[in-house]
């Protein structure tokens, strides 16, 4: 015979200080590891959703990021001939040549000096980019010393702010608007023209990187084979999605990795405190035992019912501790971006997919810390168990 589902929900009932007290252990540790894996999502999300399939990014070969490659107008001229290179009606090429540098701004709240990420773009940088929008102020003026910000600097930095001023390059920029990128990674960036931020710089002439958006998104591999092939392009060639998500994987891994450990060895003390609990409930039922075993259920039965009982409570902490890390969805955090050495703001990110492992992660707890009692229960003998009664 087998023990009904039912008897262990009651007894969890029954138990109810207890088995909240364990809920509440499990559910910090599985809070801790879903808050690692959302941090580390939020991130990737965060930066991948920056790119587009369809634009083809140029960077100096082997430079890895932006900031430390160099391109020659006559390579950005060259690139911006492609016949694979979307056109204007008017003939115009839809390329945006841009000037990627770090400057130095002092934050809100601590006043800490954090790294910004300033982007000289070309005229056509907002209509590559339709996730970008303004949503205070106006565009710069072409040719003028104005800057356009993300909702992100605004919110974490001083003096950003529609009117005001910032000083970089050697000289005051107007803060002409302010941009929602939709939670990418442009939000942390400030943008102007291309032609004044790069004297400002001196980068006469050299591009940090050139963007092409592609006629058809398929075009890509026939592209970037025939620009490999060109011995005047030094120049590496990637889907402007897959540049950003690599530079998203050396920090996401990070968080990961260390999110997972301190996961893990929180996990000890959860499935400590769910054996404690199981052991004290084998003791506290003994005669209970015996009577199951006494009516004819097997040593296996006995094992299954105390075991779903382990499981059961760390699945309750498992959801516990997903319905609070939800929550951090609400929490915007920055950090620096170890491949650029930029500021970046993202959010928390719950999938379905961490649900899942959250949950799994639960269940594992619940097996390791029940496994021991419940075959300490399984092996009462019949007779010294209702003796004790």
């Amino acid at each position: 015979m087998r023990i009904p589902l039912i008897y262990s929900f009651r007894n969890l009932w029954t138990r109810r200080v207890t088995t909240l007290l364990t809920m509440i252990g499990v559910g910090l540790v599985v809070f801790v590891f879903v808050a690692s894996l959302m941090l580390s999502d939020g991130l990737r999300r965060t930066l991948v959703s920056t790119g587009s399939d369809d634009n083809v990014i140029a960077i100096r070969r082997s430079s890895q990021t932006e900031v430390q490659s160099g391109i020659s107008r006559d390579q950005a001229n060259i690139l911006r001939s492609m016949p694979e290179v979307e056109t204007k009606a008017d003939g115009t090429p839809v390329v945006t040549n841009d000037v990627v540098v770090l400057i130095s701004l002092p934050k809100r709240v601590s006043a800490a000096p954090a790294n910004v990420v300033i982007r000289g773009v070309s005229s056509l940088a907002l209509e590559m980019r339709p996730q970008v929008k303004l949503v205070e102020g106006r565009a710069w003026h072409t040719g003028t010393q104005e800057v356009i910000i993300g909702k992100s600097i605004q919110q974490r930095f001083e003096g950003c702010d529609v009117g005001g001023t910032m000083r970089f390059g050697s000289a005051n920029w107007t803060i002409a608007g302010v941009f929602d990128a939709g939670n990418t990674g442009f939000d942390s960036e400030v943008w102007g023209d291309a032609d004044i931020i790069m004297p400002a710089f001196r980068r006469d002439g050299v591009f940090s990187s050139v963007t092409m958006h592609l006629r058809h998104g398929a075009d890509f591999d026939a592209l970037k084979t025939k620009l490999d092939a060109d011995p005047r392009l030094t120049l590496d060639f990637f889907r402007e999605k897959e540049y950003y998500a690599n530079q998203s994987r050396t920090l996401a891994l990070f968080i990961s990795i260390l999110g997972t450990l301190v996961s893990i060895v929180f996990s000890f003390g959860a499935m400590i405190g769910a054996m404690i609990t199981m052991y004290a409930a084998v003791a506290n039922r003994t005669t209970e035992v015996g009577t199951l075993r006494a009516l004819g259920f097997r040593r296996r039965s006995v094992l299954s019912a105390f075991l779903l009982e382990a499981i059961l409570l760390s699945v309750l902490g498992g959801l516990l501790g997903i319905a609070a890390s939800s929550l951090m969805q609400f929490v915007r955090v920055s950090t620096t971006n170890w491949d650029t050495f930029s500021e970046l703001a993202f959010r928390f990110t719950l999938s379905p997919t961490i649900v899942v492992q959250g949950l799994i992660f639960a269940v594992v707890m619940g097996v390791l810390g029940g496994f021991l009692p419940a075959v300490r229960a399984s092996r009462m003998a019949i007779v010294e168990a209702l003796r004790t009664a």
